[in-house]
C-alpha cells in the first residue's frame, strides 16, 4: 500500500533556500526530509521555558548587581564621611585661620 502525501508548499528567500539546502546536504539529506525533521523536533514550549530560564537568571543576576552597587555606594559614602572628619581634624583652629589670613 503507497503512502499517500501532501504537498505544504512554503515561501522562503534565496538565501534561506541555499542555507536550508546546505545544512540538508551537510545531513545528508532530502531538503524535504530535512525540513520535515526539523518541522517535527520543534517544540515552542522548549522555547518558552528557556525564556523563563533565562528572564529568571537575569533577574537574579540585576538583584545581585543591585546589592553590589548599593555596598560599593556605601562603601563610598563611609569613606567620604572618615575623609571629612580627618579634614576637621587637622583644620586650624578658627583663631589660627584668622591670623593666617590677617598676615597674608
Amino acid at each position: 500500500m503507497a503512502i499517500v502525501t501532501e504537498r505544504i508548499p512554503i515561501l522562503v528567500t534565496a538565501q534561506e533556500k541555499a542555507r536550508i539546502a546546505r545544512e540538508a546536504e551537510a545531513a545528508g539529506m532530502s531538503m524535504a526530509e530535512y525540513l520535515r525533521r526539523a518541522a517535527a523536533a520543534y517544540d515552542p514550549a522548549h522555547d518558552a521555558r528557556q525564556f523563563d530560564a533565562i528572564a529568571e537568571q537575569i533577574t537574579r543576576s540585576a538583584t545581585q548587581a543591585e546589592r553590589a552597587l548599593d555596598a560599593a555606594l556605601e562603601a563610598v559614602a563611609a569613606s567620604e564621611r572618615r575623609i571629612s572628619a580627618m579634614e576637621q581634624q587637622h583644620a586650624p583652629a578658627p583663631a589660627a585661620r584668622k591670623r593666617r589670613s590677617a598676615g597674608a
